[in-house]
């Protein structure tokens, strides 16, 4: 897809790095990534349309991956508006072209890079992120450098998990162990999963942006109302299965992952339980 004129950018030098993401983009990621987001697709809407994300409008969605939120974008603001996602990995970047002219979306097109390293046009109404602030070394760094992108009442909207929140009832072991492990295993790595609802807040402010409005969903039900979220976990423990080795926290003999999935569905099935998964934290602040 060929980049809108108003959408060229001018490449500059910043304090700030977008950080690389850690779980890398290997076909089984960018796949699992496609599942996941349609799991999270309506909290991210509902967090954009309370935000005020409209027809007409112009967005930037930072850290754009296969391109899921930015065509989420796309359907709010309509073919009046426009979307630039940009990322910093080239398979993904190819993945998100090749979806959005199959859309046929022309409102939108996608660079590859480090947006806070790149200057546009005209500013955005909008800049956004989804499961972007979990990997940054500094979110508040991030928010910072992305507020240049914003037009004076533009909004900065950003969405990050908390598994801070799962469990089980009655216990179904290898669901609670598969959910440790993830979490031990993304904060030793430096992967912000937990505490969300905390750190977000934080970020936001020392960003000297504005205290942000919050909203939370989860996910909660038996084996076969968040049967996609139980898969989601095993999913997650095959991508960080090299940092729950390394770090010593599980093998791969301890987890089994050829089996992992339907074990995780089969044992909350017969214990006749519920579970309660991660949380989707929405943030966001005018300028």
């Amino acid at each position: 897809m060929a980049i809108l004129a108003s959408a060229r950018p001018k490449r500059r030098e910043t304090a700030m790095r977008y950080e690389e993401y850690l779980l890398g983009h290997s076909n089984f990621e960018l796949e699992r990534l496609a599942r996941q987001a349609k799991q999270i697709a309506p909290a991210t809407r509902e967090y954009f349309r309370e935000a005020g994300m409209a027809h007409g409008m112009r967005v930037l969605d930072v850290g754009s991956g296969t391109g899921d939120v930015a065509f989420l974008a796309a359907d709010l603001v309509g073919p009046s508006g426009e979307v630039i996602g940009a990322d910093i990995a080239p398979a993904a970047v190819a993945v998100a072209r090749a979806a959005a002219d199959q859309r046929g979306l022309r409102q939108v097109s996608f660079l590859e890079g480090d947006p806070s390293n790149m200057t546009f046009e005209k500013p955005f109404d909008f800049v956004v992120g989804r499961y972007v602030l979990a990997h940054q070394a500094d979110p508040k760094v991030m928010l910072r450098g992305l507020t240049k992108h914003l037009r004076p009442g533009g909004m900065m909207v950003f969405q990050d998990p908390d598994w801070s929140f799962v469990s089980s009832d009655p216990v179904a072991p290898t669901y609670d162990r598969c959910c440790r492990w993830a979490m031990d295993a993304a904060g030793r790595s430096g992967i912000r999963i937990v505490n969300a609802v905390t750190w977000m807040h934080q970020a936001f402010v020392g960003a000297g942006l504005k205290p942000p409005t919050m909203r939370m969903r989860t996910m909660v039900g038996d084996a076969v109302g968040v049967e996609d979220w139980l898969r989601s976990v095993a999913d997650f423990v095959v991508t960080m299965l090299p940092a729950i080795e390394k770090y010593g926290i599980a093998t791969s003999a301890d987890a089994g992952i050829d089996t992992l999935s339907d074990r995780i569905v089969r044992e909350v099935a017969s214990g006749g339980g519920i579970v309660i998964g991660r949380a989707e934290i929405g943030a966001w602040s005018q300028v």
